[in-house]
């Protein structure tokens, strides 16, 4: 890939990824990996009877993780030397993400710029959706730079 190629990049829109669902089981490992057990997230019936959604939701941080994944199927990291996360701008989850829910992705990349040393970086905006949720479950810039 030439860096013609990577630039061309800027502009489009990608997607969407095939549907995956989010199981109670996912929520649960990503409370106990990051500590964050509030009932919220892992008590069913607690959420059944107080939360304000009926159910449980995902943590915000869950839908955001995913995207990695979505980012693989939507634009696989082929033709570079070497590929790294830069990191995240403005992330957003305007709406719950419910424990069952099927979710997918979109991704534009709004800019490709030379960052120096051989690197480019890529800024690719991820709206991650909950099958019949009026809202995204997450709208993320995830910051990207590779080496040709």
């Amino acid at each position: 890939m030439s860096s013609a190629d990577v630039h061309a990049l800027a502009g489009t829109r990608h997607g969407p990824t095939g549907w995956r669902t989010v199981t109670q089981a996912d929520i649960d490992a990503l409370a106990a990996l990051a500590g964050d057990r509030q009932w919220i997230h892992v008590d069913v019936e607690r959420a059944r009877r107080e939360s304000p959604f009926g159910e449980t939701i995902a943590h915000g941080t869950l839908s955001l993780a995913l995207i990695d994944g979505f980012r693989d199927e939507l634009l696989p990291m082929s033709g570079y030397a070497l590929g790294v996360n830069y990191g995240f701008d403005r992330v957003r989850f305007p709406a719950p993400l419910r424990a069952g829910a099927r979710v997918r992705a979109t991704m534009e990349i709004p800019a490709v710029d030379d960052a120096g040393e051989g690197w480019i970086a890529i800024t690719q905006r991820f709206t991650v959706e909950a099958e019949g949720e009026p809202k995204p479950v997450c709208v993320a810039d995830s910051l990207v730079r590779v080496r040709l």
